[in-house]
Order: C-alpha cells, then structure tokens, then sequence
C-alpha cells in the first residue's frame, strides 16, 4: 500500500509514534510496525509462537521495549457480513489479557476479515516472496495489512 492511500488525517495524527499490530492466532501471532511518515509504509515485524500466555506476554514485552511502541493495534475477525466467528471471543479474551499487562499502552481494535486471504493473494503477486504463500511469513504479513487497513479508513 502507498501512503498517498492511506488516511492523511490519521497518519499526521500518529506522526512518528512506534505503531505495533498483532494478528492473534491460537497457535501464531503475526506482528507488523509502522512509523507514520517517517517510515514510508508498514513492514512485517516476525511472529510468536503461542505456546503460553506467560510466554506470549514476555515475547511481547520484549518486542514493545526494542521497538519503543506506543500503541496497539489488534485485529479481530469477523464474518463478512460483520458478525463475530468464533475466534472472536479468543481475541477478545487475549486483547483483554494486552490491556491487563500493558495497561500505559493505547489498544485499538481492526477488522481483520479476510486479511489472510489477502495475504495470501499478496504473496503471490510479490517477488519478496518467490511468488508463493510462504506459511511462515503469512501472519506477518497479515498483520501488515491489518495495520494498513487501520490506517486506510
């Protein structure tokens, strides 16, 4: 996504501030950041294995101090006519879990429905990834689009 694309008033809005987004998944989350315009557009940031909420929580910890974030952004699924599935009330349970463990930090919410997908169709589309759905990189890369989603209404 360009930054001519992106919401002008939000990304002032956010000048400068560290931005991190989490694509939840029960057994991955997917991480992307962006740095409204210093950086010219939200790059993947890795992935933790959800193995233990303690764990998680610490991975996240130590990504927020060596990226010096200043907010969250989370996505939450839903289906395409706007109802919650059933992984919805899993994100909800683990952004409660964010609030309670980094209550200094703003938490927003974005719709995520077929962020995946499109992922997947990005992938394909790219070089950077060989022109193939890498399954290592698909949360990541979720997550970017999450985080451009947010950025874009």
């Amino acid at each position: 996504m360009v930054l001519s694309t992106l919401n002008e008033t939000k990304l002032k809005e956010h000048k400068g501030k560290n931005i991190l987004c989490l694509d939840y998944g029960s057994k991955v989350i997917g991480m992307a950041f962006f740095r409204p315009i210093l950086e010219p557009i939200p790059y993947p940031l890795g992935r933790i294995i959800n193995k233990s909420l303690p764990q998680t929580m610490k991975e996240i910890q130590q990504v927020i101090q060596n990226e010096m974030i200043d907010f969250i952004i989370v996505g939450v699924p839903h289906l395409l006519d706007g109802k919650e599935t059933s992984s919805t009330a899993r994100v909800h349970s683990f952004i409660s879990e964010l609030k309670n463990h980094f209550p200094h930090l703003p938490l927003y919410e974005q719709d995520e429905t077929l962020s995946t997908q499109a992922a997947k169709e990005r992938m394909q589309n790219s070089p950077l990834y060989n022109f193939r759905v890498n399954m290592e990189k698909i949360d990541e890369v979720s997550a970017v689009i999450i985080l451009e989603d947010f950025f874009g209404h």
